[in-house]
């Protein structure tokens, strides 16, 4: 290529760089890289040569330019000859200069051309900017930023020139006035220092290693003059702050005697400036700086400033940290850094500043403090060594401070003395102590959480923070492991610490663990030299109960046991093998379980095993005295914590049953009762435990001392002095008694069984039931908790036969009291449950309760729990259905303990007879827990029956008739156990015949399996199953049990519960069925009483004997009740509906019924035409009223499933006759009579179903599939939509067309019928009904249902028969018909091939119209077709189909662009390895069009393009490009077009060099494409074509036209399309 030519591609991109889209923008800006890419000289020149000739360019666009030629020379400035070097920085320099004002975005981009050059020709820069520097003028501002930025990108180039640029700078530094100018100084001036600071830190590498600090050190001085004694004074902000940045970097530079001298004016200076800033980073770095310069030069004068440094600095520290804010934390560190420098030089007087500062009481100035201290301890460890005493005593304060920040700078402070040694110096215990109580913190007691924005890593709690210090310090720092073993062992036990119990025992493992490995004389612990340590028993005690909540403060439980397990041989020399194998084992339980799941129970039981295990081991009656006496001093202990002090009760219970001593077990059961805190019920069901514990080794000591107790001046005492306040001495003397009572039933039911029933009446009964007149729930509670708990130790016991219980009946009475003072509707207490437990017990004891007694008894407490409101749903509701649940076990094992004493027919009465109110009860879940009831009993009895004499059943009838109906109950569950009472009263009837209790009896089984039905909530189904059990009923009723079964059964048709009613009437039919004959006679009877309930419209249960009636009355009259009931109004009520169902109870009747409806129907016109207010309208169509009701009608007989074998007899009929009925009443409109009333709104009796013409047809074709077992056709239609599509006018043809392929797949031995019936249709009047019809008939064509029915021939001569239709719709249908051929009967295509083509190729060409849908399924047809036709006929037309359909290509329908793009594509697959040259050029002719419709708006053109490109690969006999197509254009797979098309126009180029310039004609004509897409690929193309193209194709390319064309793009409305074109001729530099 020519220079003028890249001259010329790059001015035209230079002309479009004013565009206003930035992407346009930038995309030339790339293009006129990818130029200097090439041949940057050239472009470099004409970006000049623009700029120069352009003087009036905005300067936008000039910096644009600009950045352009920065990013060529990044990359390409060493390819620069000197020449054209000062050229460009000739230009830089003046775009850079050429106005005094400050536009920042030109002249910075100017600036970084120059910066670029700079890195390959500093000298020549340096030159040009020194030119820029005239004396006693002050040069621009850009030339300093230039300069500056030049200092950082080659410092060993800069550095050589800084004498003279300095020595031009100085002296007009005192003129610069704006502060705009002053600040570019100070940047330049701090550059320039950075860089020779650099320069001299890497002499070895610098290009002049002669260079010395003193070469700079005369004019930094004269400008830190300026700068710090004129400029630093400004009022603006940002002066002040540019001035400060540059001192810190000058002062390294400064001589030693000079900044010595400063220092006194320097430091205030910027000190000063703290208060005047808010945003104070810079001032820090700047100030580290000069602590490090001065320190550096051992300046004196550094300590004179050292107070004033102190001030400032420490203020800075105590400033909150905003961690949205990176300055703020950055002058953090800066700060912190400045103390540093202060403590590594003057220590001393750094502590005496810090540490008084600890004494205050500000938070901030505390905190601020307490972080300079931990940074100072860290960073000066070395001079901090001989300060650590008073380092510690200064944190006295400190740790009294309750502020949450101050905590948690203490808990730092104290981890870095942790690390340096400062907690083994005296004093260190403190601090360790310290961080315990912050792990002990509660968590309501932390400080909020931070915001979610927030980042802060102090948001941290602090107990959080000292937690993790505690384990770090105890784990990772070695000298602390002699500190904290065994101090942290003292802290066990005081309460204070119980939430560090977690973090302390793991401490104390791991160090333990470390003593271990040292040595057992390491590891044992020497209390006399520990005086403060707690024993080994108070650890044992305290590790022990708190385990028992194992999952608290972070799961201690896992922690103390672990603890437990390493400290054993401080606890007991014979522990260790034991504690080694049981300790492992509860540690596996937790592992087992969550908070959630452990039973906790059964894990503090496992822990009392554990506890009783180490005192069988120890077996050493002193140690067990002392562990019991550290158990019940650490009582008081757990008073805030009930669950954990009721488990310590139970393990002085366990302790004291090992004690051989009895003084030692009365004296401690004495205080315990002195001692206990009544009035908390976990304590006083602790202190029952407890002694029940004891007892089971010390019964006699344990009721002795409870009885001492009750007669001991302590318990008068209490009483008296608890009466002196009445206001509330009733109730805590309340809850002592409430506590002894338990006591004596926790004795009774854990004491020695074979010694407990001496003790009952005498000892223990004695004392609980003067006590039983009370009020107190509570006590209530007590009481009867503990008459139980005696009950069944009595149930339990091996004499319990023999003994007499004379209190039996004053129990159960006062029992009874205490349910019935309950309230009835609701469940608060768990009185009743524990009240009918007890019961349950009592009654099984002799001697036996008397009738009143029992029934007393049973209905109190049915009335107790069966009149409860249902279980709560809310959510606080588990508990209460918990309780709910207790109390209903409870009932039942009462009420079955209760009929074990009384197992006859008529005990079994009794009971039933008490639960018929609750069983017939309006109130389902009355109903539902009354059958359960029931259900259960009748098990019971069932399974405990025992015959020895054939007796009857007498009540056998009136218990079916009961339950039978509840079968149906609207609760399932009660359904449920309906059936199981019918079920065991059947095998009870067995029983009393002599059937041994094993038999099973075939009918009654049956009820099991009926079961499932009875789930269902179809009514159907549950009615039918309700059939089902009657018939099972009506076989095994004895004959004198029918007549009380059925009066039974026909009170219940009044039953509130309607199901029952249904239920009752279904079964009465079904005896009458079963059982009745008799009844025969009374059939009309009762056709006429159902009809009048029918009338009444009451129930559902007499709509079968309406029916009945209904069909006796059709089988004399079929002809007459047809003929009235069309005369009904319509729309159909539900009871006409009705009527017309009973008809088809009979398929004889059905079929007469079916053939005069179709008489009906088809007798008149389908509609009317109308014309309303205006002559010239298209006339309204109304349905005709005979049709309509007939259709109605016909949906109503053909709803009822015995209509299905009159409906396969008529079916071609009903068929053919719907189909055509649907086809004529497409937007036929209803009467206006029947209009009104629907927008009137039908009345509740009238049926629900839309009278709308076409939509009643729809849905009686519907039925008549559905009848005539065509389920898979119309289940396909729902699925489908097609019922949907049918009535409408847009979707007719669709509809048709789906049910002709579900008639195809599902009902084919149908259509040969159906086809006779139809082809009678073809000539129809009405157009509608040709067009259904033959959609109907080409969608068969389409399966090969045609070909195997043998209905090829016919439905061909159908179609052809129909291909001159005046309709074109039928015409299009013809052809879609004749193509489906193609699916259904492939292997016929051939035999019909010619007239197939012909028929589709005269498609193509009809009419006028350039967009007509005949040719549309004409292009689609053959798609379809050329893969199947010989090759020979296809021949013929391939190039004029080919030719006929390019124009398609680019239309503005996208159905047409995709039909026509997809047949192009078949055609090729068609021809593939035999393809005539003339067709091939059609090929390459498509090949464009098809690339570039890749990115057509449409999907399915784009689709379409994928599968054309496919095709066509192989035709072009290039296996690159077939491979690139197989890779990128396969369907479902993302394209990523650029890379795409790049690649394939790499293999284009080099395959098919020749086809270039004809891609470029083809693409230039699609540069005027309407759609935005294709026409920005169109250039896109064009670039890749180019830029893979060789120079030896260049004569193929119009280059001017191609530039032209792509300059009009370059103006195209779209940013894309702009864009584009920019990056084409970026690319056309490749042409050469």
């Amino acid at each position: 290529m020519t220079e003028s030519s890249i001259k010329k591609l790059a001015s035209t991109l230079l002309d479009a760089i004013t565009d206003k889209d930035p992407v346009v923008q930038e995309q030339v800006c790339s293009a006129l890289c990818s130029l200097g890419e090439v041949r940057p000289v050239e472009t470099l020149r004409t970006c000049e040569e623009y700029l120069r000739q352009h003087d009036k360019l905005a300067h936008p666009y000039r910096a644009a330019v600009l950045r352009a030629m920065e990013r060529v020379l990044s990359s390409r400035a060493s390819e620069l000859d000197k020449d054209t070097a000062s050229t460009i920085i000739l230009l830089a320099s003046s775009e850079m200069t050429k106005t005094k004002d400050l536009v920042w975005d030109w002249q910075q981009a100017a600036s970084g051309v120059l910066v670029a050059v700079g890195r390959q020709f500093i000298s020549k820069v340096m030159e040009e900017l020194l030119r820029k520097l005239h004396p006693g003028t002050l040069p621009h501002c850009a030339v300093l930023h230039t300069l500056a930025s030049l200092s950082v990108a080659n410092a060993f180039g800069v550095v050589p020139f800084l004498p003279s640029v300095l020595s031009s700078l100085l002296p007009v530094l005192g003129m610069a006035k704006h502060d705009t100018v002053r600040v570019a100084f100070c940047s330049a001036l701090q550059r320039f220092s950075e860089g020779a600071l650099e320069y001299l830190a890497n002499l070895d590498r610098a290009p002049d290693p002669t260079v010395r600090k003193d070469a700079f050190a005369t004019d930094i001085f004269s400008a830190y003059d300026v700068l710090f004694h004129q400029w630093l004074q400004s009022r603006e902000a940002k002066l002040r702050l540019a001035v400060v940045e540059a001192l810190g970097p000058m002062s390294h530079l400064l001589p030693s005697e000079r900044l010595e001298e400063q220092l006194p004016k320097l430091l205030p200076g910027i000190l000063a400036l703290y208060k005047k800033h808010s945003e104070t980073f810079y001032l820090s770095k700047s100030l580290g700086q000069i602590l490090e310069a001065a320190v550096s030069v051992g300046s004196r004068t550094l300590e004179t400033q050292l107070d004033a440094l102190l001030a400032a600095l420490h203020s800075q520290i105590c400033v909150p940290v905003e961690s949205s804010s990176p300055l703020v934390m950055s002058n953090q560190k800066e700060v912190l850094r400045c103390f540093t420098v202060l403590a590594c030089s003057l220590p001393d007087r750094l502590l005496a500043f810090l540490l008084p500062r600890l004494d205050t009481s500000n938070e901030r100035t505390r905190v601020g403090t307490l972080q300079v201290v931990r940074h100072v301890i860290n960073s000066a460890a070395a001079q901090m060594e001989d300060k650590k005493p008073f380092i510690l005593s200064s944190m006295r304060l400190p740790l009294l401070d309750t502020n949450s920040k101050v905590k948690r700078a203490v808990v730092q402070v104290i981890s870095a003395m942790a690390h340096h040694g400062y907690l083994e110096q005296p004093g260190g215990e403190v601090m360790i102590e310290y961080i315990v109580q912050q792990c002990a913190l509660p968590p309501e007691q932390e400080p909020e959480k931070p915001g979610p924005s927030s980042k802060d890593p102090k948001a941290d709690s602090v107990r959080a923070v000292s937690v993790r210090t505690l384990y770090l310090v105890s784990t990772t720092v070695d000298r602390m492991s002699h500190v904290l073993w065994p101090y942290l062992l003292q802290f066990l036990t005081p309460v204070r610490f119980t939430g560090a119990l977690t973090p302390l025992c793991r401490s104390l493992v791991h160090l333990a663990q470390k003593r271990q490995e040292a040595g057992a004389d390491a590891f044992l612990i020497q209390y006399d030299a520990h005086a403060s340590l707690p024993s080994p028993y108070a650890v044992t005690a305290r590790l022990l109960v708190v385990s028992s909540s194992p999952y608290l403060g972070d799961g201690r439980g896992v922690a103390a046991l672990r603890l437990l397990s390493v400290l054993h041989p401080n606890i007991h020399p014979l522990l260790g093998q034991h504690w080694e194998t049981t300790v492992p084992l509860l540690l596996g339980y937790l592992d087992e379980h969550t908070e959630e799941t452990l039973p906790q129970e059964e894990w503090e039981e496992k822990l009392l095993m554990f506890l009783r295990d180490t005192l069988a081991i120890v077996s050493d009656n002193a140690w067990i005295c002392q562990l019991s006496l550290e158990l019940c001093r650490q009582l008081p202990c757990y008073d805030e914590t009930p669950q954990e002090k009721n488990f310590l009760y139970k393990c002085i219970g366990t302790t004291l049953g090992a004690v051989s001593s009895k003084e030692v077990v009365r004296k401690h059961l004495q205080e315990l009762l002195e001692t206990a805190r009544y009035q908390e019920e976990a304590e006083r069901e602790g202190l029952a435990c407890c002694f029940g514990i004891c007892a089971i080794s010390h019964l006699e000591d344990t009721l002795a001392q409870l009885e001492d107790f009750v007669r001991s001046e302590v318990f008068r005492k209490s009483i008296g002095i608890l009466n002196i306040f009445k206001d509330r001495s009733e109730n805590e003397v309340e809850k002592v008694k409430s506590a002894l009572i338990l006591c004596y039933g926790h004795v009774a039911a854990r004491a020695p069984q074979e010694l407990v029933l001496a003790k009952v009446e005498s000892d223990i009964l004695r004392n609980i039931c003067q006590h039983f007149n009370t009020k107190d729930p509570a006590l209530k509670l007590c009481l009867i908790q503990s008459v139980c708990m005696v009950s069944r130790a009595i149930c339990s016991s091996t004499q319990a036969g023999s003994f007499h219980f004379t209190r039996k009946a004053e129990l159960v009475a006062q029992m009874m009291e205490f349910i019935r003072a309950e309230p009835p509707d609701s469940l608060r207490t768990p009185i009743r449950k524990k009240a009918m437990l007890t019961c349950t017990y009592l009654v099984s004891v002799e001697p036996a309760l008397d009738e009143q007694a029992r029934a007393d008894v049973i209905r109190g407490c049915l009335h107790s729990v069966m009149a409860l409101l249902p279980e709560p749903e809310e959510e606080d509701g588990g508990c209460q259905k918990s309780l709910y649940l207790e109390t209903l076990h409870a009932l039942e094992g009462l009420l079955t303990s209760l009929l074990q004493r009384n197992m006859t027919p008529q005990g079994l009465q009794i009971m039933i007879e008490h639960l018929s109110p609750w069983i017939k009860s309006p109130r389902g879940h009355e109903r539902a827990r009354a059958l359960g009831l029931s259900a259960l009993l009748l098990r019971h009895f069932l399974e405990q029956l025992r015959v020895s004499a054939l007796v009857p059943f007498h009540n056998l009838g009136l218990l079916v008739g009961l339950f039978s109906p509840r079968c149906a109950d609207l609760w399932p569950a009660t359904r449920q156990e309906a059936v199981d009472c019918v079920y065991s009263l059947l095998y009870l009837q067995l029983g009393y015949e002599g059937f041994s209790p094993d038999y099973r009896d075939d009918v009654a089984e049956r009820l099991l399996s009926l079961k499932d039905g009875l789930v269902h909530p179809d009514p159907t189904i549950l009615f039918h199953t309700c059939h089902s059990i009657g018939q099972i009923i009506a076989k095994r009723l004895p004959p004198d049990q029918l007549i009380s079964l059925l009066l039974t059964m026909f009170e219940a048709l009044g039953d509130p519960e309607k199901n029952c009613s249904r239920a009752a009437t279904v079964m009465i039919n079904c005896l009458l069925q079963e059982r009745g004959g008799v009844l025969q006679e009374k059939v009309p009877e009762i056709v006429s009483v159902l009809r009048s309930k029918l009338q009444e419209a009451q129930g559902e249960h007499v709509l079968p004997a309406a029916q009945h009636s209904m069909y006796l009355l059709a089988t004399q009259h079929c002809a007459a009740v047809v003929s009235s009931l069309l005369g009904s109004p319509l729309p159909l009520d539900s009871h006409t509906s009705m009527l017309w169902r009973a008809l088809a109870v009979e398929p004889r009747l059905a079929a007469q019924v079916l053939g005069l409806l179709l008489e009906k129907m088809s007798r008149d016109v389908p509609f009317k035409e109308s014309r309303a207010f205006l002559l010239g309208r298209t006339p309204d169509r109304v349905a005709t009223l005979l049709p309509l009701s007939a259709t109605c009608a016909l949906f109503e007989v053909l709803s009822t499933p015995a209509a299905g074998p009159a409906v396969l007899e008529l079916y071609p009929q009903l068929f053919v006759a719907l189909l055509l009925r649907v086809s004529c009443t497409v937007g036929v409109q209803l009467p206006r009579n029947l209009q009104a009333q629907e927008r009137r709104g039908a009345s509740p009796a009238l049926a629900t179903r839309n009278l709308e013409p076409c939509s009643s047809a729809v849905d009686t074709l519907r039925a008549v599939l559905l009848r005539s077992g065509g389920e898979d056709v119309a289940q396909r239609m729902d699925l489908e939509g097609g019922w949907e599509l049918l009535r409408t006018s847009a979707g007719h043809e669709e509809g048709a067309t789906r049910l002709a392929r579900a008639m195809a797949e599902h009902a084919g031995p149908r259509l040969p019928l159906v086809l006779k019936t139809l082809a009678r249709t073809h000539s129809s009047a009405y157009e509608s009904q040709r067009v259904t019809t033959t959609a109907f008939l080409a969608e068969l064509l389409n399966s090969n249902v045609a070909n195997d029915l043998m209905l090829l021939d016919s439905l061909l001569e159908s179609l052809a028969a129909r291909q001159k239709d005046t309709c074109a719709s039928v015409r299009r249908l013809v052809l879609r018909g004749l193509a489906n051929l193609a699916s259904g009967c492939p292997d016929k295509v051939r035999a019909h091939g010619p007239q197939l083509l012909t028929a589709m190729i005269g498609g193509l060409d009809d009419g006028d119209n350039p967009h007509s849908p005949v040719a549309l399924e004409a292009m689609l047809g053959l798609a379809r077709l050329v893969h199947l036709v010989e090759a020979w006929d296809l021949r013929s037309g391939l190039l004029h189909v080919a030719i006929r359909i390019r124009p398609f290509f680019d239309s503005e329908k996208m159905e047409f662009r995709t039909a026509s793009i997809r047949l192009f594509g078949h055609l090729n697959q068609v021809c593939h390895g035999d393809c005539e040259d003339v067709f091939l050029d059609q090929v390459v002719g498509g090949l464009a069009p098809l690339l570039l419709h890749l990115q057509d708006p449409q999907a399915a053109v784009a689709s379409a393009c994928r599968f054309a490109l496919l095709m066509c690969g192989p035709n072009l006999a290039c296996e690159d490009l077939s491979a690139v197509f197989q890779k990128h254009l396969q369907e479902g797979r993302a394209l990523h077009f650029g890379e795409f098309l790049n690649t394939t126009c790499k293999h284009l180029m080099h395959h098919f060099p020749d086809l270039l310039g004809r891609l470029l004609t083809t693409c230039l004509f699609y540069f005027k494409s309407s759609w935005e897409d294709v026409r920005a690929a169109a250039p896109l193309f064009t670039g890749f074509l180019v830029l893979h193209a060789e120079p030896r194709q260049q004569p193929q390319v119009d280059l001017d036209q191609l530039i032209s064309a792509l300059q009009i793009l370059l103006k195209d409305p779209a940013p894309e399309v702009r864009t584009r074109a920019a990056e084409a001729l970026g690319r056309l530099v490749k042409l050469a």
